[in-house]
């Protein structure tokens, strides 16, 4: 296995995580928060397809996606806390969206060398991810630092245990 493999690998299991948990979830579930003061679960997904979209760019790899202004702005940090239920997606919208994004950089990490990977990464994420691969590796975790807020949603919905 390269190092290219091993954060696709990386990154197909947190994809695997994010999809069990949201797997049968509601859309009106998804707008429960794990907890006052956390961010709603589709909050969090949206977050989740924005930061991979600009992260992608930041890196030179095109994504594809077009995301309407709305939806970034919905999906914004300073909008978090906000309760309004316009500008959030269903369900299937969202996997529609994190499907077309794993198609993408599945392809960007499959065609990338190590040499690729060793490359500067974007000066705004210095001495944070310094590489491209260091990139691609937040892309590859970057949901596994919210998967643990979905449990609460789950559980309040008395939703089976799944992983």
């Amino acid at each position: 296995m390269d190092t290219s493999q091993a954060i696709l690998q990386t990154y197909s299991m947190s994809r695997m995580v994010i999809d069990s948990y949201i797997g049968d979830l509601s859309d009106e579930e998804l707008m429960m928060r794990p907890h006052p003061g956390c961010n709603k679960v589709a909050w969090q997904l949206g977050h989740l397809i924005c930061s991979e979209a600009d992260l992608l760019k930041s890196i030179g790899v095109e994504h594809g996606l077009e995301l309407s202004a709305e939806f970034v702005e919905t999906h914004a940090k300073e909008n978090a806390a906000s309760d309004d239920p316009s500008g959030y997606l269903t369900k299937v919208e969202y996997v529609a969206l994190f499907e077309k994004l794993k198609q993408r950089t599945s392809d960007a990490l499959a065609a990338i060398d190590d040499a690729q990977l060793d490359s500067p990464g974007p000066e705004f994420l210095k001495g944070f991810a310094d590489t491209v691969g260091a990139v691609y590796v937040l892309i590859a975790t970057h949901g596994m630092m919210h998967a643990g807020q979905f449990v609460p949603v789950r559980r309040e919905c008395d939703k089976p245990i799944v992983i």
